[in-house]
């Protein structure tokens, strides 16, 4: 997590004399969180001073994902006012710009950075708001309390290092062992996942170009939820299985269609128009079910057990651009 030097300044006040925690400034925002929330507070184009307060923890687990992600593909909305859009090499920050009452109100701000401004500052405050035994990653049940005052760090959670295969993981020459391999304990809900991997019976000469693992035993290992745990990269076809509790801790709004598919348990999805907010859609996807996610659309996942999800995205740099000109579909497939 390191930052060009030209903004490796962040604005942030001395820690408050009693409850610890620093606030941070970017542009006309300014960051403020006690015991039990986080404060955003703005003022609008005609000079109103304007706020907004969420859960602490909820925030938290929304910042993780975006510095984690590096801003994602498109909207990162921590609820229905506050959130990002990435544009690849800068991020809009805004409250209210895609609230489709609070945009009618007049009351919205939206304001762009270089990634190479914003991205040390939510770092930042992810380290200084994250407490000692809180983990942003990881499942509410598996994790410490995020309330309280100032109560150390836990900078080692908030930092996991990207495991980086440079073949198959497990092919001869891949730096990387499975995560059985390195001892990994099996998450307590996925103890009756079967830990069996594959028979290998290549012809001579092959056994260096044949491997295959697998991936439910790998999975059931995962330590963070909501958080691709396995990637695997075609050209721009990146398919990322993930495990998923509880809720998605963010609002994911969509600049290109993005499919699911579901192989274990059960997820719910409330999708909504990407722009206001207004609802649009209820699915509920079960073991084995399939669902794309529309360029037009938000979600948010609501998962009562444990499950795993294999989300497939098209991560082509240019279409993003291709669907704003209309030269690329917003929808999956046109029956």
């Amino acid at each position: 997590m390191n930052a060009p030097s030209e903004f490796a300044q962040v604005l942030a006040s001395p820690p408050h004399a009693v409850l610890g925690y620093k606030d941070f400034t970017i542009g006309s925002f300014n960051f403020r969180r006690d015991e039990y929330f986080a404060h955003i507070t703005w003022k609008t184009k005609d000079g109103r001073p304007m706020s907004h307060t969420m859960d602490a923890g909820n925030f938290l687990r929304a910042l993780m994902r975006d510095v984690a992600w590096g801003f994602f593909y498109g909207w990162v909305n921590f609820d229905d006012v506050i959130g990002t859009v990435n544009h690849y090499k800068s991020v809009d920050l805004y409250a209210g710009s895609y609230n489709g009452t609070m945009k009618a109100a007049g009351i919205d701000c939206l304001e762009n950075f270089p990634t190479e401004q914003i991205r040390p500052t939510f770092e930042a405050m992810l380290d200084d708001w994250t407490n000692e035994g809180f983990d942003p990653f990881a499942a509410p049940q598996e994790t410490g309390s995020p309330y309280g005052r100032k109560n150390g760090y836990n900078t080692a959670k908030i930092t996991r290092a990207r495991e980086l295969a440079t073949r198959c993981v497990g092919l001869k020459g891949d730096l990387n062992l499975r995560s059985d391999e390195r001892g990994a304990p099996v998450n307590r809900a996925f103890a009756d996942v079967p830990q069996e991997q594959p028979e290998l019976h290549p012809e001579p000469g092959f056994e260096n170009e044949v491997h295959a693992f697998s991936l439910f035993g790998f999975l059931s290992r995962s330590q963070v939820t909501w958080n691709p745990s396995f990637t695997s990269v075609v050209k721009y076809s990146y398919m990322c299985p993930t495990t998923e509790e509880h809720m998605l801790p963010i609002i994911h709004g969509n600049d290109r269609v993005e499919w699911f598919f579901q192989m274990t348990d059960e997820i719910t999805w409330n999708c909504a128009d990407k722009n206001t907010g207004k609802p649009m859609a209820r699915v509920i996807m079960k073991a084995g079910d399939m669902a794309a996610m529309p360029a037009y659309c938000r979600h948010q996942g609501f998962s009562p057990k444990r499950s795993m999800l294999l989300v497939w995205e098209n991560g082509s740099p240019t279409l993003v651009h291709e669907i704003q000109k209309g030269e690329s579909p917003e929808i999956p497939v046109q029956f």
